[in-house]
């Protein structure tokens, strides 16, 4: 893979896949437990069914993976009187994002097993702490993100500012389904615009008309030739932007049905209260009769005996 395809589409699939099990997981949960609502409650990861810890295991090596190619795969961090060189610096940012999130994962095993009470909130708040990172490095980025690929970037700090907003409602809440929900959805697209953009960037066949991929110094960059080229290559990108939300609005949707209905709330009858008391009213009404009866026929009954003796 050429450029920064690599990192985006690893990224992106991780992203994609979390946040799809969270979907799931989320929906499921508020389905059966939609007659008692109070017992709904957000979790910040879910375990899984033959291996409980397979998210956070999951994103810690992805993680690790993505900061040992960031840092040691065909460069240094540092050079060798020990400072650190300019076109490393956005590799030291990409790691700051990566490490926030295998810390939250490592502390959701340790939580676990230790158990705290405040465990939940806790971890809540770490992940609030991961998503406030991305957002910060992606909008104080030392690589000047300018034209097609800034355009790209500007977008993905959308997103990420809605997952970091989604959760510190769930911290404030977390019995609230829509918060919950909205993470998921965020995180999905997330990942969709990694992929889309590990692509769309990198891929020279599928740059906009006027654009063109040029090696800088340990990277690669996206120009284009003049303005007109520029603004409509920036254009192409709202349109993809707004396409995917569109396509994921209705892919949450359809798959927000699917898995109520699958996994559907139980069934209870409710019968009215006036309509429940007259029935009784009416079954004691019965069998008073039925007794009042039976007492009628005892009664010849004996006096037959009587008169035969």
């Amino acid at each position: 893979m050429q450029g920064g395809t690599s990192g985006h589409v690893s990224l992106g699939l991780a992203f994609l896949i979390i946040g799809i099990w969270h979907l799931f997981n989320s929906i499921k949960h508020h389905s059966q437990s939609h007659l008692h609502p109070k017992t709904y409650i957000s979790l910040p990861w879910y375990p899984a069914p033959r291996f409980k810890y397979l998210e956070p295991i999951t994103i810690i090596f992805v993680t690790t993976i993505f900061i040992a190619m960031e840092l040691f795969v065909g460069r240094h961090p540092t050079a060798p009187d020990g400072t650190i060189p300019a076109k490393n610096l956005r590799h030291l940012e990409h790691s700051i994002i990566a490490l926030s999130f295998s810390l939250y994962a490592s502390f959701a095993i340790l939580l676990d097993r230790i158990s705290p009470p405040a465990q939940l909130g806790l971890l809540h708040l770490m992940q609030a702490m991961a998503f406030a990172q991305q957002l910060l490095i992606l909008h104080l980025h030392s690589t000047d993100h300018m034209g097609v690929e800034g355009q790209y970037h500007w977008l993905l700090q959308i997103v990420t500012s809605i997952s970091l907003i989604a959760t510190l409602l769930v911290i404030g809440n977390p019995r609230s389904f829509l918060s919950s929900f909205v993470r998921g959805f965020s995180v999905v697209f997330e990942g969709v615009w990694l992929l889309v953009m590990g692509v769309m960037l990198w891929t020279p066949e599928w740059l906009p008309k006027g654009c063109y991929l040029k090696s800088e110094v340990g990277r690669d960059v996206v120009l284009c030739r003049g303005d007109r080229a520029l603004d409509r290559a920036k254009a192409l990108v709202n349109l993809e932007f707004g396409l995917c939300l569109i396509v994921l609005t209705v892919f949450v949707m359809v798959f927000y049905l699917v898995v109520i209905k699958l996994y559907p709330q139980e069934k209870v009858e409710y019968r009215s209260l006036t309509k429940l008391t007259f029935q009784e009213e009416e079954e004691a009404y019965g069998d008073n009769c039925d007794l009042g009866t039976q007492h009628t026929h005892a009664g010849p009954s004996i006096s037959r005996s009587s008169l035969s003796i």
